[in-house]
């Protein structure tokens, strides 16, 4: 059943990379009168184009998005100042009689937003963390991660080991405040009534649509992306650890073949996308979930047109 907004109208559209996000997000932008607020945690950043897929010039003339470009990738925008900046920009849309849509496929920065995490403020340890990035050099993500599980199993069950950063986080706070980042990620919902449409395809067809998408990026300049980044920012810079900037970074610097990062960028990739489904499920519920595979994108439309009444 659809929940029919009364006063401060959200709608979300979430779902994994590659499933088509962009292209109905511009559609039904238009056809609400709405203005876009990224919800992805590569957008944030200036000077990756192609690596994100990040809307065009062209396709942000068509809209007004906001949260692209509002980070250099030496930065680290944490998850409390993502959500403050969406909240920020969820109201001066709203104030100006428009409708937000927060769009993207990162389901903490969604849920943040939706849920209203109250995000512990635990400033940045440099030093700490650069303690804690040594271990996982030196012993590997799962020692880290182990140590996370004695410490804040909660958070342990949450996080994929491989997700170093977060692990970090997560131990960065238990370790400065004693007290376990599960335990202070307690959740004030905000004013918003929310409207969240969900796009999925079958696995195989997401997969080809990944492939492609890696092939476009190529073509496009992906590899002199990487090295103009690489050579400005330096390869230690935090943005350069997402995907396809990564896979690419090992080829520049010699350590595996160009068929080998490609090989590895699409198997991270298919990784990336099973966990993304694994953010959405606890609130399946709360989501009208379409196969784009099986219905065209203007049934998605008018079922927003409907929602908002």
């Amino acid at each position: 059943m659809v929940t029919r907004p009364k006063c401060l109208p959200l709608i979300v559209l979430l779902g994994p990379t590659a499933v088509g996000k962009t292209t109905l997000s511009l559609e039904l932008a238009q056809a609400v009168n709405g203005e876009i607020v990224s919800a992805d945690s590569r957008l944030v950043y200036q000077d990756m184009d192609i690596g994100t897929a990040k809307p065009t010039v062209a396709e942000r003339s068509r809209v007004p998005h906001h949260l692209i470009d509002v980070a250099t990738p030496a930065e680290i925008l944490t998850l409390g100042e993502y959500q403050r900046r969406a909240s920020r920009a969820i109201e001066d849309i709203a104030a100006r009689c428009r409708i937000p849509l927060l769009v993207g496929g990162s389901g903490q920065y969604i849920r943040a937003v939706v849920e209203g995490w109250n995000i512990p403020e635990v400033p940045p340890d440099w030093a700490l963390r650069q303690e804690l990035e040594a271990v996982a050099e030196s012993q590997g993500s799962e020692a880290l991660h182990h140590r996370l599980g004695s410490l804040d199993p909660s958070a342990a069950r949450r996080i994929d080991h491989r997700n170093v950063r977060r692990v970090i986080r997560a131990l960065e706070v238990v370790l400065k405040t004693g007290e376990p980042i599960s335990n202070l990620q307690t959740k004030s919902p905000p004013p918003y009534q929310v409207l969240q449409v969900g796009l999925t395809r079958p696995r195989e067809e997401l997969y080809a649509r990944i492939d492609d998408r890696i092939e476009r990026m190529i073509a496009a300049g992906l590899v002199e992306e990487v090295a103009r980044l690489g050579a400005v920012y330096g390869w230690s810079a935090p943005a350069l650890s997402g995907l396809g900037y990564r896979q690419i970074g090992h080829f520049l610097r010699g350590e595996l073949s160009f068929d080998e990062a490609i090989r590895l960028l699409r198997k991270e990739t298919r990784r990336f996308v099973r966990q993304q489904a694994n953010w959405f499920s606890p609130c399946d519920e709360c989501i009208n979930w379409f196969d784009l595979s099986a219905v065209d994108e203007q049934a998605v439309v008018l079922f927003v047109l409907d929602g908002l009444g």
